[in-house]
């Protein structure tokens, strides 16, 4: 590839890791934005840096990130190879900026009828601090929600960009449910849990993504449900997302699913037509990307649910356009649309993965659920791996009682049993929905 062209591409893998949440702006300036690109050959992207230390910890705390989105670009499996510069490897190229005008901010979010109201709440949250008035207590707690892939944590960065531009004095926090828990289980640990409170609870701004993972969290929600209830007493605005809608969260305690609903929840809904493509002439200006607007229209015509689809197209046709100096075109532009789709299909519900996640929701395994051990948790669990061999595979009982050996004549019984428990039992049933949910979006 030549130098200019794998120049173009490694400023597009920097933006890529610049967007992502687990990055710090502290760390991407450190020590990606310091990296600089050298050549790619055999499908391995060759980067430089100044020293052995830089390469370890690059390698060691960002090298998965740098593969995914040199691989998200380029739309192929890549190859990563860090090098320490020597004067032969020098290339001649002015020196890596850091891109930063592409950031998450509300200016390059694309409303349009399906986010329009989760826009306007999250404006109305960055531009007023003053979490005493009525007005402001309207939105507090946000609660953003919708599918994966639809805007949230653009929303979220947007706000956090926002507020740090006119109140850089106020204290916020953005994390993800995960780094909380993380953090919180790692305190308790080093016994460290008043250090964990003071950087929470001292926060003005809190903004938490996925929050529907803190279920089956029984510690971490008992910290969350204190800290929310310190900031939200406070004054403080608080800013939530989840996947689904907190009446739909299972397994949460009630009395913070009640206050999840103290403020304002509002959904994203999945794009319309006008808005799509606006995102991918938006997308393509933005990386210098000529696409006529048929070839727009095609993209905006077959991708319908999933804005990061929609972008992942675009980076995908223009890395293509880098590395062959072909130029957009209905087959190449088709190509790169079943290729996104083919990635984005969930795995085949096989009667493993049913069986595990099963496990895994009612805190067994695979063997104990395969075994003829009869306590009551674990027959529960064997019963709903009936039921869902059943409804999702179209197994027949005798089918069924060979993949769990056990006597098939059994088997409607047990069905029956979970179609029963289904009908009286809204939170049994959450259950189960949770788990074909999870079988069928998860790969």
């Amino acid at each position: 590839m030549p130098m200019d062209s794998f120049r173009d591409v490694f400023d597009s893998v920097l933006k890529y890791l610049y967007d992502m949440p687990n990055i710090s702006e502290v760390g991407y300036k450190s020590w990606l934005a310091v990296l600089e690109p050298y050549k790619f050959e055999n499908n391995t992207a060759v980067l430089l840096t100044e020293n052995e230390f830089t390469k370890q910890t690059v390698l060691l705390n960002y090298g998965a990130y740098i593969k995914e989105a040199f691989e998200n670009v380029m739309g192929f499996p890549v190859e990563v190879n860090i090098r320490i510069k020597s004067k032969e490897e020098a290339p001649q190229m002015p020196e890596t900026v850091p891109i930063t005008q592409d950031k998450l901010t509300f200016e390059n979010f694309i409303k349009g009828k399906s986010n329009e109201l989760a826009y306007a709440c999250s404006i109305a949250v960055a531009n007023k601090p003053d979490g005493g008035t009525d007005s402001a207590n309207m939105f507090n707690p946000l609660f953003i929600y919708g599918d994966s892939g639809l805007g949230k944590t653009h929303l979220m960065k947007a706000i956090e960009a926002r507020v740090k531009q006119k109140y850089p004095e106020l204290n916020l926090i953005y994390t993800t449910t995960e780094n909380f828990t993380n953090e919180f289980v790692l305190a308790l640990a080093e016994r460290s849990t008043t250090e964990f409170h003071n950087k929470y609870r001292s926060a003005d701004y809190l903004l938490i993504d996925d929050i529907q993972f803190i279920i089956n969290k029984e510690a971490v929600q008992e910290e969350f449900f204190h800290t929310f209830n310190d900031l939200y007493n406070a004054g403080k605005q608080i800013v939530l997302t989840s996947d689904i809608a907190p009446s739909k969260i299972s397994k949460l305690e009630n009395r913070i699913r009640s206050r999840f609903m103290l403020g304002m929840q509002v959904d994203i809904q999945p794009p319309d037509f006008e808005t799509r493509m606006a995102i991918v002439k938006y997308k393509a200006q933005q990386l210098d990307l000529q696409i006529s607007d048929n070839l727009a229209r095609l993209i905006a015509e077959k991708i319908k649910t999933n804005i990061r689809q929609l972008e992942g197209t675009i980076n995908k046709i223009k890395a293509l356009t880098l590395y062959t100096n072909e130029s957009p075109s209905v087959p190449m532009v088709q190509r790169v649309i079943k290729e996104i789709m083919i990635e984005n299909q969930p795995s085949e519900i096989t009667n493993e993965r049913i069986v595990a996640e099963v496990a895994n929701t009612f805190h067994t395994t695979p063997e104990d659920i395969l075994s003829q051990n009869r306590h009551a948790g674990i027959s529960l669990a064997r019963k709903v791996t009936i039921y869902l061999m059943k409804e999702l595979k179209g197994l027949t009982y005798t089918q069924i009682g060979a993949e769990l050996n056990k006597n098939h004549s059994t088997m409607t019984i047990h069905y029956q049993d979970v179609v029963k428990r289904m009908q009286t039992n809204s939170d049994f049933k959450d259950t189960v929905n949770d788990i074909i949910k999870n079988l069928k979006e998860s790969g």
